[in-house]
């Protein structure tokens, strides 16, 4: 049996816009969810770090294009914590600048199963 073609993959959004918890969509309407969220180091490995260390927290996260029953966009106070900015807006060069300017890498646009799937890591500061 022959496995279903996927359809041809065009270029990533051009912006993401934060909706509510987990959820930001682009310029075309379509929803995209936040399934995978990684903070390296972890928060306790950073706590014992040495005094004066200058390690940088790298922030990668996945999105998958999944449509959501609307609703209500709600305040985006809580992303700050996590480190993800309200709005990804693609830069040159494969990537995204932030609404804070910071810049995140692609590191993956592709498909897993018939979902289109982000893979963004936040680049560190200075980085251009």
């Amino acid at each position: 049996m022959e496995a279903e073609a996927s359809p041809p993959l065009g270029s990533p959004p051009c912006c993401l816009w934060f909706r509510r918890p987990g959820i930001y969509e682009d310029e075309n309407g379509r929803t995209w969810v936040t399934v995978a969220l990684r903070i390296s180091p972890s928060h306790r490995a950073w706590g014992r770090g040495s005094p004066g260390s200058t390690h940088e927290i790298i922030v990668t996260v996945h999105v998958w294009q999944i449509p959501v029953h609307p609703q209500m966009p709600r305040s985006p106070s809580h992303l700050l914590m996590l480190g993800l900015p309200p709005k990804w807006e693609l830069y040159p060069g494969r990537r995204y600048q932030a609404t804070d300017s910071r810049l995140w890498e692609i590191v993956d646009h592709g498909q897993i199963n018939s979902m289109e799937q982000l893979i963004l890591k936040r680049l560190p500061s200075g980085s251009r």
